[in-house]
């Protein structure tokens, strides 16, 4: 290596470590921002994080814009970041996308399904059963976005799979509360059973069917707690 090579080597070096530091603290973020330990309008000092993680302040600044990406997190000019605030409109917004690019998704995938695949999506839905009744919430959102990205991996249609899967990422936070909060987790359950039924019998247009009626409708409940909780602080 020529002594004009080796600075370029450590600095690519350096950047790549960086980027692996940003990964894992935007993860612990992500993590702390989706189980509730950070609640919305909370300030992500990145001084404090970084002396908290060891790290300098350049891989948290990483994290923080990765995060902002995600929707997770604000970041204003004067104020520093903060944990984004739930609004109906952006639930309103995500859900509808759902209800839109989801079902299309499923009419091109359901009758491609293997039996590999149903196996591996009954066993997402009886590790579902064991984590509600463990009262796990972190696992409730990662569950529910793995089974439906499965349901629609043989669509064929990769630019609306990346989009819907990354709506699904962002609807993660908004999943975990509607379930939580809103007593959604046993109708959940039962709704993905049915469809998964339903895609195993052919009946693909009712399958797309329920499948928009269940996401209308935890978009619907989750707007409904949004609004009655909003009203509950303004009353307050």
């Amino acid at each position: 290596m020529t002594a004009q090579a080796k600075p370029a080597a450590r600095t690519a070096q350096k950047t790549l470590q960086h980027r692996t530091i940003a990964a894992a603290v935007a993860e612990d973020l992500r993590q702390r921002i989706l189980d509730g330990d950070f609640k919305a309008g909370s300030p992500l000092r990145q001084d404090a994080l970084a002396s908290e993680f060891g790290v300098s302040r350049i891989p948290v600044r990483e994290a923080l814009m990765q995060l902002e990406a995600e929707g997770l997190v604000k970041i204003h000019p004067h104020r520093g970041a903060i944990v984004s605030e739930l609004s109906t409109e952006e639930v309103q917004e995500l859900f509808e996308l759902r209800a839109l690019l989801e079902p299309r998704l499923l009419k091109a995938s359901a009758r491609h399904l293997t039996a590999a695949d149903y196996a591996e999506l009954n066993g997402i839905l009886q590790e579902y059963s064991a984590e509600l009744r463990a009262n796990h919430i972190r696992r409730w959102g990662e569950l529910n976005t793995a089974f439906h990205t499965l349901l629609y991996r043989h669509a064929g249609q990769t630019r609306t799979l990346a989009i819907v899967t990354g709506l699904l990422q962002e609807c993660d936070r908004h999943t975990r509360l509607q379930l939580s909060l809103t007593g959604g987790m046993e109708r959940a359950e039962t709704e993905h059973a049915e469809l998964l039924h339903l895609c195993e019998g052919g009946q693909i247009t009712a399958a797309c069917t329920l499948l928009k009626r269940h996401i209308e409708e935890v978009g619907k409940s989750l707007q409904n707690f949004l609004m009655d909780h909003q009203r509950s602080d303004a009353g307050g």
